[in-house]
Protein backbone atom coordinates (compact mmCIF):
# COMPACT_ATOMS: atom_id res chain seq x y z
CA UNK A 1 0.00 0.00 0.00
CA UNK A 2 1.64 3.24 -0.91
CA UNK A 3 2.11 6.09 1.33
CA UNK A 4 -0.04 9.01 2.05
CA UNK A 5 0.90 12.09 0.49
CA UNK A 6 1.75 15.27 2.38
CA UNK A 7 2.92 18.78 1.24
CA UNK A 8 5.28 20.86 2.67
CA UNK A 9 4.71 24.77 1.29
CA UNK A 10 7.95 26.71 1.67
CA UNK A 11 7.79 30.58 2.53
CA UNK A 12 10.63 31.69 4.02
CA UNK A 13 12.45 28.56 4.78
CA UNK A 14 13.86 27.56 1.66
CA UNK A 15 16.55 24.97 3.02
CA UNK A 16 15.83 21.14 3.72
CA UNK A 17 18.34 21.03 6.37
CA UNK A 18 17.28 21.92 9.59
CA UNK A 19 13.78 22.47 9.04
CA UNK A 20 11.24 21.88 11.65
CA UNK A 21 8.23 21.70 9.24
CA UNK A 22 9.79 18.86 6.70
CA UNK A 23 10.53 17.59 9.77
CA UNK A 24 7.01 17.42 11.05
CA UNK A 25 6.10 16.45 7.79
CA UNK A 26 8.54 13.31 7.10
CA UNK A 27 7.17 12.25 10.44
CA UNK A 28 3.63 11.88 8.87
CA UNK A 29 4.69 10.04 5.82
CA UNK A 30 7.89 10.13 3.75
CA UNK A 31 5.85 10.94 0.66
CA UNK A 32 6.24 14.79 0.96
CA UNK A 33 6.19 17.05 -1.64
CA UNK A 34 7.52 20.87 -1.60
CA UNK A 35 5.63 23.55 -3.36
CA UNK A 36 6.89 27.47 -2.92
CA UNK A 37 3.95 29.95 -4.67
CA UNK A 38 4.94 33.09 -5.93
CA UNK A 39 2.91 35.44 -4.74
CA UNK A 40 2.22 38.13 -6.78
CA UNK A 41 0.74 40.21 -3.74
CA UNK A 42 4.45 39.76 -2.50
CA UNK A 43 6.65 40.52 -5.56
CA UNK A 44 4.41 43.23 -7.27
CA UNK A 45 1.91 44.12 -5.03
CA UNK A 46 -0.11 47.00 -4.09
CA UNK A 47 0.95 50.84 -4.71
CA UNK A 48 0.43 51.83 -0.99
CA UNK A 49 3.20 48.77 -0.41
CA UNK A 50 6.70 48.51 -1.67
CA UNK A 51 7.70 45.87 -4.40
CA UNK A 52 10.16 43.24 -3.56
CA UNK A 53 13.57 44.65 -4.24
CA UNK A 54 15.66 43.49 -7.12
CA UNK A 55 18.33 42.30 -4.95
CA UNK A 56 15.92 40.40 -2.77
CA UNK A 57 14.38 38.68 -6.20
CA UNK A 58 17.23 37.55 -7.28
CA UNK A 59 18.27 35.74 -3.80
CA UNK A 60 14.86 34.24 -3.74
CA UNK A 61 14.67 32.98 -7.64
CA UNK A 62 18.51 31.69 -6.92
CA UNK A 63 17.93 29.93 -3.93
CA UNK A 64 14.86 28.27 -5.57
CA UNK A 65 16.76 26.93 -8.24
CA UNK A 66 19.31 25.45 -5.98
CA UNK A 67 16.21 24.05 -3.93
CA UNK A 68 14.76 22.42 -6.05
CA UNK A 69 18.47 20.33 -6.73
CA UNK A 70 18.29 19.48 -2.95
CA UNK A 71 14.65 17.80 -3.55
CA UNK A 72 15.66 15.93 -6.37
CA UNK A 73 18.49 14.97 -4.46
CA UNK A 74 16.53 13.98 -1.35
CA UNK A 75 14.25 11.69 -3.60
CA UNK A 76 11.01 13.91 -4.16
CA UNK A 77 10.66 17.35 -5.77
CA UNK A 78 9.66 21.12 -5.25
CA UNK A 79 6.96 22.70 -7.68
CA UNK A 80 6.59 26.02 -8.12
CA UNK A 81 3.71 28.03 -9.00
CA UNK A 82 2.55 31.25 -9.44
CA UNK A 83 -0.84 33.07 -8.30
CA UNK A 84 -2.62 33.76 -4.73
CA UNK A 85 -1.77 30.70 -2.53
CA UNK A 86 -5.61 30.89 -0.99
CA UNK A 87 -6.32 29.71 -4.44
CA UNK A 88 -3.50 27.66 -5.65
CA UNK A 89 -2.32 25.63 -2.63
CA UNK A 90 -6.24 24.12 -2.21
CA UNK A 91 -6.30 22.35 -5.55
CA UNK A 92 -3.10 20.96 -5.75
CA UNK A 93 -3.82 19.68 -1.98
CA UNK A 94 -6.35 17.67 -4.24
CA UNK A 95 -4.45 17.10 -7.47
CA UNK A 96 -2.34 15.24 -5.39
CA UNK A 97 -4.44 13.58 -2.83
CA UNK A 98 -2.51 15.15 0.03
CA UNK A 99 -3.28 13.95 3.40
CA UNK A 100 -1.93 17.11 4.84
CA UNK A 101 -0.20 20.32 4.25
CA UNK A 102 2.29 21.72 6.23
CA UNK A 103 4.35 24.93 7.07
CA UNK A 104 6.33 26.98 9.17
CA UNK A 105 4.63 30.10 10.41
CA UNK A 106 5.40 33.49 9.97
CA UNK A 107 4.84 36.73 12.22
CA UNK A 108 3.66 39.02 9.07
CA UNK A 109 0.76 40.85 8.99
CA UNK A 110 -0.38 39.94 5.53
CA UNK A 111 0.97 36.18 5.93
CA UNK A 112 -0.84 35.55 8.92
CA UNK A 113 -3.92 36.33 7.46
CA UNK A 114 -3.40 34.87 4.43
CA UNK A 115 -2.34 31.59 6.45
CA UNK A 116 -5.23 32.10 8.35
CA UNK A 117 -7.30 31.66 4.66
CA UNK A 118 -5.18 28.33 3.61
CA UNK A 119 -5.78 26.72 6.58
CA UNK A 120 -9.82 27.55 6.10
CA UNK A 121 -9.96 26.64 3.00
CA UNK A 122 -7.74 22.77 3.61
CA UNK A 123 -9.70 22.22 6.90
CA UNK A 124 -12.50 22.37 4.69
CA UNK A 125 -11.77 19.93 2.63
CA UNK A 126 -11.17 17.63 4.88
CA UNK A 127 -6.89 17.79 5.22
CA UNK A 128 -5.02 18.20 7.83
CA UNK A 129 -3.12 21.38 8.51
CA UNK A 130 -0.05 21.07 10.46
CA UNK A 131 1.88 24.71 11.51
CA UNK A 132 4.49 25.55 14.14
CA UNK A 133 6.94 27.91 14.41
CA UNK A 134 10.69 27.51 12.86
CA UNK A 135 12.05 30.82 11.93
CA UNK A 136 12.64 32.01 15.75
CA UNK A 137 14.54 30.52 18.61
CA UNK A 138 11.91 30.94 20.90
CA UNK A 139 7.89 31.27 20.00
CA UNK A 140 6.22 34.42 20.23
CA UNK A 141 3.65 33.00 22.90
CA UNK A 142 6.82 31.95 25.30
CA UNK A 143 8.38 35.12 26.08
CA UNK A 144 6.28 37.14 28.67
CA UNK A 145 7.27 39.86 30.95
CA UNK A 146 6.02 38.54 34.61
CA UNK A 147 2.48 40.56 34.16
CA UNK A 148 2.27 38.70 31.37
CA UNK A 149 2.17 41.29 28.58
CA UNK A 150 4.67 41.02 25.25
CA UNK A 151 8.15 42.78 25.65
CA UNK A 152 8.04 46.74 24.68
CA UNK A 153 11.65 46.88 26.04
CA UNK A 154 14.87 45.24 24.15
CA UNK A 155 17.25 44.68 27.73
CA UNK A 156 14.53 42.53 29.68
CA UNK A 157 13.49 40.80 26.53
CA UNK A 158 17.02 40.08 25.89
CA UNK A 159 17.11 38.25 29.45
CA UNK A 160 14.49 36.59 29.33
CA UNK A 161 14.90 35.29 25.85
CA UNK A 162 18.54 33.81 26.69
CA UNK A 163 17.74 32.23 29.25
CA UNK A 164 15.15 30.22 27.49
CA UNK A 165 17.69 29.37 24.51
CA UNK A 166 20.44 28.53 27.17
CA UNK A 167 17.58 26.48 28.56
CA UNK A 168 16.26 25.09 25.54
CA UNK A 169 19.95 24.32 24.01
CA UNK A 170 18.79 24.16 20.41
CA UNK A 171 20.02 21.47 18.21
CA UNK A 172 20.12 21.25 13.83
CA UNK A 173 18.83 18.27 12.28
CA UNK A 174 19.94 16.38 9.25
CA UNK A 175 18.11 17.28 5.81
CA UNK A 176 15.62 14.56 4.83
CA UNK A 177 16.27 11.41 2.31
CA UNK A 178 14.80 8.63 0.40
CA UNK A 179 11.65 10.48 -0.01
CA UNK A 180 8.87 9.22 -2.33
CA UNK A 181 8.38 11.34 -5.25
CA UNK A 182 4.89 11.98 -7.12
CA UNK A 183 3.65 9.35 -9.93
CA UNK A 184 4.63 11.01 -12.96
CA UNK A 185 0.43 11.29 -14.13
CA UNK A 186 0.14 13.54 -11.08
CA UNK A 187 2.94 16.03 -11.72
CA UNK A 188 1.12 19.78 -12.49
CA UNK A 189 1.40 20.58 -16.24
CA UNK A 190 3.57 23.25 -17.65
CA UNK A 191 7.15 23.81 -17.13
CA UNK A 192 8.38 23.73 -13.39
CA UNK A 193 11.01 26.17 -14.43
CA UNK A 194 8.80 28.52 -15.71
CA UNK A 195 8.21 30.87 -12.81
CA UNK A 196 12.26 31.45 -12.27
CA UNK A 197 12.01 33.18 -15.38
CA UNK A 198 11.26 36.05 -13.27
CA UNK A 199 13.79 38.96 -14.26
CA UNK A 200 14.79 40.71 -11.48
CA UNK A 201 17.09 43.47 -12.81
CA UNK A 202 19.74 43.72 -10.09
CA UNK A 203 23.36 44.48 -11.53
CA UNK A 204 24.70 44.04 -8.45
CA UNK A 205 25.02 40.05 -8.37
CA UNK A 206 28.80 39.82 -7.92
CA UNK A 207 29.23 42.39 -5.97
CA UNK A 208 26.32 41.55 -3.51
CA UNK A 209 27.93 40.04 0.26
CA UNK A 210 25.06 37.77 0.73
CA UNK A 211 25.16 34.59 -1.20
CA UNK A 212 21.91 32.79 -2.36
CA UNK A 213 21.28 29.05 -1.74
CA UNK A 214 21.51 26.67 1.84
CA UNK A 215 24.78 26.09 0.45
CA UNK A 216 26.28 28.85 0.17
CA UNK A 217 24.33 30.05 3.49
CA UNK A 218 26.34 27.34 5.27
CA UNK A 219 29.31 28.04 3.83
CA UNK A 220 29.30 31.95 5.08
CA UNK A 221 28.64 30.90 7.92
CA UNK A 222 31.46 28.79 8.62
CA UNK A 223 33.63 31.05 6.91
CA UNK A 224 32.04 33.64 9.65
CA UNK A 225 32.39 31.33 12.83
CA UNK A 226 35.96 30.61 11.88
CA UNK A 227 37.67 34.15 11.47
CA UNK A 228 35.61 37.09 11.81
CA UNK A 229 32.89 35.38 15.19
CA UNK A 230 35.94 36.19 17.27
CA UNK A 231 36.39 39.48 16.49
CA UNK A 232 33.18 40.33 15.92
CA UNK A 233 33.22 43.13 18.60
CA UNK A 234 34.65 45.85 17.93
CA UNK A 235 34.96 44.79 14.36
CA UNK A 236 31.29 45.06 13.05
CA UNK A 237 31.22 48.39 13.64
CA UNK A 238 33.99 49.29 11.07
CA UNK A 239 31.81 48.90 7.37
CA UNK A 240 35.51 48.55 5.66
CA UNK A 241 36.23 45.49 7.88
CA UNK A 242 35.08 42.19 6.52
CA UNK A 243 33.81 41.97 10.52
CA UNK A 244 30.16 40.88 10.23
CA UNK A 245 28.15 37.79 8.66
CA UNK A 246 26.60 38.94 5.99
CA UNK A 247 23.62 36.19 6.97
CA UNK A 248 20.98 38.65 6.99
CA UNK A 249 19.62 37.77 3.50
CA UNK A 250 19.75 34.02 4.57
CA UNK A 251 18.42 34.30 7.84
CA UNK A 252 15.69 36.05 6.48
CA UNK A 253 14.13 34.23 3.84
CA UNK A 254 15.59 31.01 5.28
CA UNK A 255 18.53 29.38 3.45
CA UNK A 256 19.60 29.13 7.17
CA UNK A 257 18.00 28.35 10.08
CA UNK A 258 18.23 30.92 13.69
CA UNK A 259 19.33 27.02 15.34
CA UNK A 260 22.05 26.71 12.85
CA UNK A 261 23.50 30.18 13.59
CA UNK A 262 23.25 29.55 17.85
CA UNK A 263 24.63 26.71 17.37
CA UNK A 264 27.75 28.14 15.49
CA UNK A 265 27.66 30.56 18.16
CA UNK A 266 28.08 27.72 20.69
CA UNK A 267 30.56 25.84 19.11
CA UNK A 268 32.78 28.65 18.75
CA UNK A 269 32.55 29.62 22.11
CA UNK A 270 33.82 26.05 23.16
CA UNK A 271 36.72 27.32 21.21
CA UNK A 272 37.47 30.58 22.18
CA UNK A 273 40.63 31.37 23.61
CA UNK A 274 40.28 34.39 25.21
CA UNK A 275 37.59 36.51 27.08
CA UNK A 276 37.70 38.97 24.54
CA UNK A 277 36.91 35.99 22.03
CA UNK A 278 33.65 35.24 24.07
CA UNK A 279 32.70 38.64 24.95
CA UNK A 280 32.42 39.08 20.87
CA UNK A 281 30.45 35.85 20.52
CA UNK A 282 28.43 37.02 22.89
CA UNK A 283 27.75 40.09 20.98
CA UNK A 284 26.99 38.12 17.89
CA UNK A 285 24.19 36.01 20.10
CA UNK A 286 22.89 40.06 21.53
CA UNK A 287 22.51 40.48 17.67
CA UNK A 288 20.67 37.41 16.98
CA UNK A 289 18.09 38.36 20.30
CA UNK A 290 17.92 41.68 18.07
CA UNK A 291 16.69 40.02 15.45
CA UNK A 292 13.98 38.02 17.44
CA UNK A 293 12.89 41.24 19.20
CA UNK A 294 11.79 42.59 16.09
CA UNK A 295 10.06 39.69 14.84
CA UNK A 296 8.37 39.54 17.73
CA UNK A 297 7.20 42.90 18.42
CA UNK A 298 5.78 42.76 14.84
CA UNK A 299 3.78 39.73 15.76
CA UNK A 300 2.45 41.08 18.99
CA UNK A 301 1.61 44.54 17.79
CA UNK A 302 1.10 44.43 13.72
CA UNK A 303 -0.14 47.85 14.24
CA UNK A 304 4.01 48.21 14.04
CA UNK A 305 3.63 47.95 9.65
CA UNK A 306 1.75 51.09 9.31
CA UNK A 307 3.20 53.73 11.74
CA UNK A 308 5.06 54.61 14.96
CA UNK A 309 4.60 52.59 18.15
CA UNK A 310 4.24 56.09 19.91
CA UNK A 311 1.43 57.71 18.89
CA UNK A 312 3.26 61.05 19.53
CA UNK A 313 5.22 60.60 16.73
CA UNK A 314 1.78 60.91 14.56
CA UNK A 315 2.05 64.17 15.28
CA UNK A 316 5.36 65.49 14.44
CA UNK A 317 5.48 68.43 11.56
CA UNK A 318 7.82 66.39 8.64
CA UNK A 319 9.04 68.77 6.43
CA UNK A 320 9.75 65.60 3.61
CA UNK A 321 11.60 67.77 1.10
CA UNK A 322 11.20 65.68 -1.76
CA UNK A 323 14.20 66.79 -3.75
CA UNK A 324 16.09 65.80 -0.78
CA UNK A 325 15.02 62.84 -0.22
CA UNK A 326 15.54 61.89 -4.05
CA UNK A 327 19.64 63.31 -2.93
CA UNK A 328 19.83 60.87 -0.13
CA UNK A 329 18.40 58.00 -1.99
CA UNK A 330 20.82 58.38 -4.60
CA UNK A 331 23.99 59.03 -2.49
CA UNK A 332 24.03 62.19 -3.68
CA UNK A 333 23.77 64.26 -0.37
CA UNK A 334 26.99 66.22 -0.13
CA UNK A 335 27.76 64.29 2.99
CA UNK A 336 30.76 61.34 2.49
CA UNK A 337 29.56 59.17 4.75
CA UNK A 338 25.86 59.15 3.84
CA UNK A 339 26.70 58.92 0.21
CA UNK A 340 29.01 55.68 0.60
CA UNK A 341 26.65 53.99 2.19
CA UNK A 342 23.39 54.84 0.23
CA UNK A 343 25.63 54.24 -3.13
CA UNK A 344 26.64 50.77 -1.10
CA UNK A 345 22.97 49.74 -1.12
CA UNK A 346 21.96 51.03 -4.21
CA UNK A 347 24.85 49.13 -6.07
CA UNK A 348 25.02 45.94 -3.87
CA UNK A 349 21.18 45.69 -2.48
CA UNK A 350 23.40 45.52 1.02
CA UNK A 351 24.48 47.82 3.55
CA UNK A 352 26.79 47.80 6.79
CA UNK A 353 24.60 48.16 10.04
CA UNK A 354 26.90 50.74 11.48
CA UNK A 355 26.08 52.85 8.28
CA UNK A 356 22.04 51.91 8.21
CA UNK A 357 22.02 53.56 11.26
CA UNK A 358 24.04 56.91 10.48
CA UNK A 359 21.56 56.79 7.22
CA UNK A 360 19.02 56.58 8.77
CA UNK A 361 19.49 59.07 11.25
CA UNK A 362 20.56 61.82 8.60
CA UNK A 363 17.10 61.25 6.77
CA UNK A 364 15.27 61.96 9.83
CA UNK A 365 16.89 63.96 12.15
CA UNK A 366 19.12 65.88 9.50
CA UNK A 367 16.83 66.30 6.77
CA UNK A 368 13.66 65.78 8.44
CA UNK A 369 11.64 63.32 6.60
CA UNK A 370 9.29 61.07 7.52
CA UNK A 371 10.80 57.92 8.56
CA UNK A 372 8.65 55.84 6.75
CA UNK A 373 9.77 57.22 3.49
CA UNK A 374 13.81 55.72 3.97
CA UNK A 375 11.46 52.24 5.82
CA UNK A 376 10.09 51.54 1.68
CA UNK A 377 13.47 52.71 0.48
CA UNK A 378 15.16 50.71 1.93
CA UNK A 379 12.75 47.80 1.27
CA UNK A 380 12.94 48.73 -2.48
CA UNK A 381 16.74 47.91 -2.21
CA UNK A 382 17.67 45.64 -0.09
CA UNK A 383 18.74 42.19 -0.14
CA UNK A 384 17.45 41.30 3.41
CA UNK A 385 14.34 43.63 3.30
CA UNK A 386 13.04 42.23 6.13
CA UNK A 387 9.81 43.93 7.35
CA UNK A 388 10.17 43.39 11.10
CA UNK A 389 13.66 44.06 11.06
CA UNK A 390 13.36 46.89 8.98
CA UNK A 391 10.34 48.60 10.66
CA UNK A 392 12.39 47.90 13.85
CA UNK A 393 15.57 49.36 13.02
CA UNK A 394 13.71 52.70 11.29
CA UNK A 395 11.81 53.14 14.45
CA UNK A 396 14.86 52.80 16.55
CA UNK A 397 16.62 55.23 14.63
CA UNK A 398 13.65 57.53 14.68
CA UNK A 399 13.00 57.49 18.31
CA UNK A 400 9.46 56.92 17.68
CA UNK A 401 9.67 52.86 18.97
CA UNK A 402 10.00 50.22 21.61
CA UNK A 403 12.92 51.81 23.12
CA UNK A 404 13.28 53.81 26.92
CA UNK A 405 15.64 56.24 25.12
CA UNK A 406 13.32 59.06 23.55
CA UNK A 407 15.94 60.73 21.32
CA UNK A 408 19.35 60.01 19.42
CA UNK A 409 21.30 61.82 16.87
CA UNK A 410 24.12 60.77 15.09
CA UNK A 411 26.65 63.44 13.98
CA UNK A 412 27.69 61.71 10.46
CA UNK A 413 31.21 63.73 10.45
CA UNK A 414 31.49 61.98 14.03
CA UNK A 415 30.48 58.80 13.06
CA UNK A 416 32.82 58.60 10.20
CA UNK A 417 35.80 59.84 12.28
CA UNK A 418 34.90 56.80 14.80
CA UNK A 419 34.05 54.44 12.23
CA UNK A 420 35.92 55.47 8.78
CA UNK A 421 39.14 56.81 10.87
CA UNK A 422 41.36 56.40 6.83
CA UNK A 423 38.48 56.62 4.88
CA UNK A 424 38.46 53.42 3.16
CA UNK A 425 35.43 53.10 3.08
CA UNK A 426 34.00 56.30 1.55
CA UNK A 427 36.97 55.56 -0.85
CA UNK A 428 35.68 52.67 -1.88
CA UNK A 429 31.95 54.24 -2.93
CA UNK A 430 32.73 57.44 -3.85
CA UNK A 431 36.06 57.04 -6.82
CA UNK A 432 35.49 60.98 -7.62
CA UNK A 433 36.59 61.75 -3.91
CA UNK A 434 39.49 59.43 -3.62
CA UNK A 435 41.58 62.12 -3.58
CA UNK A 436 40.11 63.80 -1.34
CA UNK A 437 42.42 64.15 2.09
CA UNK A 438 40.80 61.63 4.81
CA UNK A 439 40.04 65.03 7.04
CA UNK A 440 38.01 66.77 4.72
CA UNK A 441 36.76 63.07 3.03
CA UNK A 442 35.62 62.83 7.13
CA UNK A 443 33.87 65.97 7.75
CA UNK A 444 32.58 66.80 3.93
CA UNK A 445 34.30 69.96 3.93
CA UNK A 446 35.76 69.35 0.74
CA UNK A 447 37.09 72.57 -1.29
CA UNK A 448 35.13 73.63 -4.75
CA UNK A 449 37.87 72.39 -7.14
CA UNK A 450 38.26 69.04 -4.80
CA UNK A 451 34.61 68.27 -5.70
CA UNK A 452 34.94 67.78 -9.16
CA UNK A 453 31.55 67.44 -9.72
CA UNK A 454 30.72 66.02 -6.15
CA UNK A 455 27.85 68.20 -4.37
CA UNK A 456 28.00 70.34 -2.08
CA UNK A 457 26.00 69.65 1.32
CA UNK A 458 22.29 69.69 1.24
CA UNK A 459 22.54 70.82 4.73
CA UNK A 460 24.11 71.81 8.14
CA UNK A 461 23.93 69.62 10.70
CA UNK A 462 24.31 71.77 13.52
CA UNK A 463 21.50 74.05 12.22
CA UNK A 464 19.30 71.01 11.67
CA UNK A 465 20.04 69.36 14.65
CA UNK A 466 18.44 72.46 16.25
CA UNK A 467 15.39 73.27 14.31
CA UNK A 468 14.61 68.95 14.50
CA UNK A 469 14.71 69.27 18.34
CA UNK A 470 12.74 72.33 18.32
CA UNK A 471 9.84 70.56 16.10
CA UNK A 472 10.11 67.54 18.59
CA UNK A 473 9.68 69.39 21.60
CA UNK A 474 6.20 69.81 19.97
CA UNK A 475 5.12 66.42 20.17
CA UNK A 476 6.80 65.78 23.53
CA UNK A 477 3.10 66.76 25.42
Amino acid sequence: MSASRVLFWHRRDLRLADNLGIQAAVEISPAVTGVYVLDPALIHPPQSLPPMAPARLWFLLESLIELQQRWRAAGSRLLILEGDPVQVLPPLAERLAAEAVVWNRDVEPYSRERDRQVAKRLQADGRKVVVDWDQLLIPPELLKTGAGDPYRVYGPFLRNWRGKVQAQQPITIEAPSGLVDLHADLVPDGDPMAALRYSHGFQGTEICPCRPGESAALEQLTCFADGPLSGYEPDRNFPSVVGTSYLSAALSLGTLSPRQAWCAAQQGRDHARSDEQRTAIAVWEQELGWREFYQQALFHFPELADGPYREQWRRFPWENNEAWFSSWREGMTGMPIIDAAMRQLNESGWMHNRCRMIVASFLVKDLICDWRWGERAFMELEVDGDLAANNGGWQWSASSGMDPKPLRIFNPATQATKFDADGDYIRRWLPELRHVNTKDLLTGEIGGLERRGYPEPLINHKTQQALFKSLYATIRS
